[in-house]
Formats: structure tokens, sequence, C-alpha cells
């Protein structure tokens, strides 16, 4: 990591290319990072609130802070440190209303999730396959295809449909195909049914099956068909025109725990922690991405004692989701919550947790221990710390903007921790 800065908003950078040490405004390094860390937070908000929007819910406050928030970070406007710190932790509670609406959302319209074991790999039939967060285009889809001979399985993200009551009724939805986003080249490639994508975690796609993907709503790709009315006849008739797949042998994967079950168990949870027989709890998850040092978080899991739990919200529980790790008397060692879209989810049960046994945020025997890849993720960190949250320990890979400059503001601020290795964190998380 390094201590420069770059901004090249206005005309007046260095040698017209530039600011690389500090800026000619007078902006330093500091001031510089918090910034950009602010923008990609927004980014984050902006995600979560486009998705809200679709099923008609607005919030005059949220908009209210990203006009301000933006306009902040306008050259020559604030100078002072300490209020891009205030405004981070803002964007961190903006965020929470955004993530809250959009959940709100989905349970009404879908009921709560419930635990479900989805299946993994293709049934004998035609298919579409479907990735990306959007509900409501995977909605739309299931009830343009019922009764036509074709299966529709989730990708990636889409994973956390299979919970949802309101879509998993659709006996035509079928299963899940491949796990986190970056294996959609070969997953694709794979399987010869068309392919939607929906909001982000798209990427170009092959020759290999560029004429049968499409996309949908706020995600495009070159030269690729778009779907923006939810009109989904293109894409039908061309998955009844190829061959149907054939019927694999199946994995399975559970999910769909949403706050209602996990909170159903709270008394059950409390006496396991009472009696000794939970000692801990650890959030694990955030961004996965193709990187060998992600296999931190499959060893991590391995090497948890089997007095531990595992809360998992993000891709990054693609690192540990086909482990085997039991239960404890009726409690799952593994407690899916869901995507990044259900992250909300694990602050309302920690909220409640603080009230089932009489403790703070900070005293429960909880670990954060998250990958982090892009905007959302800086999002979803700054509404933690906005609730109060300290010792999040976070890696491997730290996105490129982080120097040693912001990462110093947040260890200060926040006690952040970044990841070693599982051993030596494990011991110093359990002792």
């Amino acid at each position: 990591m390094n201590n420069e800065m770059f901004c090249y908003q206005c005309s007046q950078t260095v040698n017209a290319e530039g600011c690389k040490i500090a800026g000619v405004c007078g902006k330093n390094e500091t001031l510089a990072r918090l910034q950009d860390n602010l923008i990609f937070s927004i980014k984050g908000i902006a995600a979560y609130k486009y998705q809200m929007e679709e099923f008609g819910k607005k919030d005059e406050e949220i908009d209210a802070f990203i006009t301000k928030a933006l306009y902040s970070t306008l050259t020559n406007v604030n100078f002072d440190i300490q209020s891009f710190i205030d405004m981070a932790i803002e964007s961190g509670q903006m965020n929470i209303k955004a993530m809250a609406g959009l959940k709100e959302a989905h349970i009404e319209n879908y009921g709560q999730p419930e635990p479900a074991v989805v299946e993994k790999g293709s049934s004998k039939g035609h298919g579409i396959l479907v990735t990306g967060h959007d509900l409501k285009v995977l909605e739309e889809l299931l009830k343009q295809t019922e009764g036509k001979g074709i299966n529709i399985y989730t990708h990636s993200e889409m994973l956390i449909a299979h919970g949802y009551p309101e879509l998993r009724k659709y006996e035509h939805l079928k299963g899940q195909l491949g796990g986190p986003w970056f294996d959609q080249k070969e997953i694709f490639a794979k399987y010869n049914i068309p392919i939607l994508v929906t909001t982000n975690c798209g990427l170009i796609p092959l020759d290999s099956y560029k004429d049968r993907i499409y996309t949908s709503g706020i995600a495009q790709l070159p030269d690729v068909p778009h779907i923006d009315d939810y009109d989904f006849s293109q894409i039908i008739e061309q998955a009844l025109s190829l061959p149907e797949l054939e019927d694999e042998e199946k994995t399975t994967y559970t999910t769909g725990f949403g706050a209602d079950t996990v909170l159903g168990l709270a008394d059950k949870i409390k006496e396991l922690v009472l009696a000794g027989k939970i000692k801990h709890f650890f959030v694990m998850g955030g961004c996965d991405l193709p990187n060998p040092k992600m296999s931190y978080y499959t060893d991590f899991a391995k090497q948890l004692p089997e007095d531990t739990v595992i809360l998992s919200v993000g891709c990054g529980k693609y690192r540990f989701n086909d482990l085997d790790l039991g239960d404890i008397e009726g409690i799952p060692r593994h407690i899916d919550l869901g995507q990044c879209n259900d992250a909300i989810v694990g602050a309302e049960i920690l909220t409640a947790l603080t009230e089932v046994f009489d403790m703070g945020l900070n005293d429960l025997p909880v670990t954060f221990v998250l990958s982090w890849m892009e905007q959302k993720a800086v999002s979803i960190l700054w509404s933690l710390l906005s609730l109060g949250l300290t010792n999040i320990h976070i890696g491997p890979v730290l996105p490129a903007w982080v120097d040693e400059t912001i990462l110093n503001v947040l260890v200060e601020n926040f006690d952040l921790k970044l990841i070693s290795n599982p051993e030596d964190d494990m011991k110093e998380i359990l002792g």
C-alpha cells in the first residue's frame, strides 16, 4: 500500500495531470482517501436504494444525504477530516435504511424467508439461468414460464430466492447452477441454456454463450439484448429451442435463515450459550473473489472448534457452504442469512441478541471475519461501524484505494483488524 493520493477532478491539478502528493487546492492525502471512501459508500447505498425503489419504496432522507455527501466532495467545499469521518458514519446509517427498506419490500412481496435445502445441478428439461440480485425480475420470469416446461435455475447471488415462500411455490424454480459470481464463464459455457443477468456481478461474456445471454434492469453488456419491460418472450422462445439438459447428480446448499427464523431459536441459543455448549459466533462472508488468498475462509471454517457457530452473508460463504459442519443440539453450525442484499438481517439479529443476553453489542460472543471487494462492501462496513461495532477482522485483500492513511483512520477510530492466518487469528479471538 502506498501513501500517495491521486485527484484529477479540476483544472488546477499539477501539470494538468493530477495531484499525487497533495492537492493544489489544499486537500491532503487523508482527506482525498476519505472522499473516495464516501463516494464508494454512496455507490453501495445506491445499489440497495435502486432495488428498493423497484417495489415503489422511497426515502427522502436517503435522497437528501446522497445529495449532500456528493456535493461535499467537490473541489474547495469541505476540508475538515473529522466531518468526512462523520459523514462516512452517516452513510452507514443511510445504508441501513436502504437495506431495511429493500428487505421489507422482499418480505412484503415474497414472505418471511425460511430455511431451504437447494439442489445444485441440472434436472432433465429445458432451462433458463438467472444471476444477480433482482428478485422482482426472477418473479416475473417465473410467472411467464409457468406451465411451459422450462426449469428456472439460480446462480450466485440469486441463491437466496429459494428461501422465500412466494418464489419457492413455483415448482419449476429448480435449484442452483454454480457458486460465486466469478465462476460464471465456466458455468454459463457448461450449460447450454439462456442466461438472464440482473443487477451487478455480470462479466463480459465469452463467445461460447454470447448468443444466449440477456440483461435486464440496471445491468447491461455490450452487444447483448436488453430486456427492460419484463417481456421475456425472446428468452423463453430460445430456451424452448435449445436441447434439454440432462439430469445431473446433485449436491445441496442450505439457505434462507431470515431474522424471524433465527430469533425464533433465541431461547434455545441462550440456553446453549449459558450451558457452555456454544462458546462463540462468527459472522463470516462478504465478497468472494478469484484469489488463492480466499482459501483463508475455507481453512478458518474447517478449523473452528465444534462449539462455535457461523452466521454467513454474501458470496464469501461459497468458500465454506459446501462443508458439513453439523449442528449443536439442533442449532446448525452454519446459518446462511443470505446474500449482500440480506446483510441487514445480521444487524437485526445482533441488535436482538443484545436484549436476549442483556449485553452491549461489543460484549456479545460474536466476531466478524469478513472479506472485502467492491463498493457495497464499503457501505456495509460503515453500516456496522455506525452501529458502534468494533474489532472487525477484514481481508485478505483490501481494495487498492485503502492505503496506510485510510487504514490508520479505520484502525485508530474503530479498532479494525487485518486478518493474518486462521491459526493465529483464531487464537487471538478465542484465547
